[in-house]
């Protein structure tokens, strides 16, 4: 199915792009999220009337995942969770848990968006975790995991 992109996205194309992809992945995710419209003659010519006002709402969204990315960088998030005498959690950090530290500290970040490279962290230290503001804007961020006896 062909499919005009109306938001940039990772390894698929830029705004704009007519682009060729599986029918459930447009059918499922693409055009109910929003990013995308089939690619019919009346939808071109209705995406080439508003593609500077989409192109305007594109780059708002960056300056803002720039600006927050800005404030993200370099920043640390604190956690306690239960481990035993080795260093090794009872169970997990998830991107969940740093999602939710970072909401409480004033980011808007979604769990979706904190990327660990591992998995969950297991282990009591700090680790180095990405968070991914926008396609274009990923920073870096330290987590630092300390362990509680029970």
């Amino acid at each position: 199915m062909q499919v005009i992109l109306l938001d940039k996205i990772v390894n698929l194309g830029n705004l704009g792009e007519i682009v060729k992809v599986k029918d459930g992945y447009a059918r499922n995710f693409l055009i109910p999220s929003g990013r995308a419209r089939r690619a019919t003659e009346a939808a071109k010519a209705e995406f080439e009337a508003r593609r500077a006002e989409l192109e305007k709402q594109a780059a708002d969204k960056l300056a803002a995942a720039q600006a927050q990315g800005e404030k993200l960088k370099g920043s640390t998030v604190k956690l306690t969770q239960k481990a035993g005498v080795d260093g090794r959690l009872f169970g997990s950090v998830t991107n969940h848990d740093i999602a939710d530290e970072l909401k409480k500290q004033g980011y808007d970040v979604h769990k979706s968006q904190v990327r660990l490279p591992n998995g969950p962290i297991k282990t009591v230290g700090d680790t180095t975790v990405e968070v991914a503001l926008h396609t274009d804007v990923v920073e870096e961020i330290t987590v630092s995991v300390y362990g509680e006896t029970a």
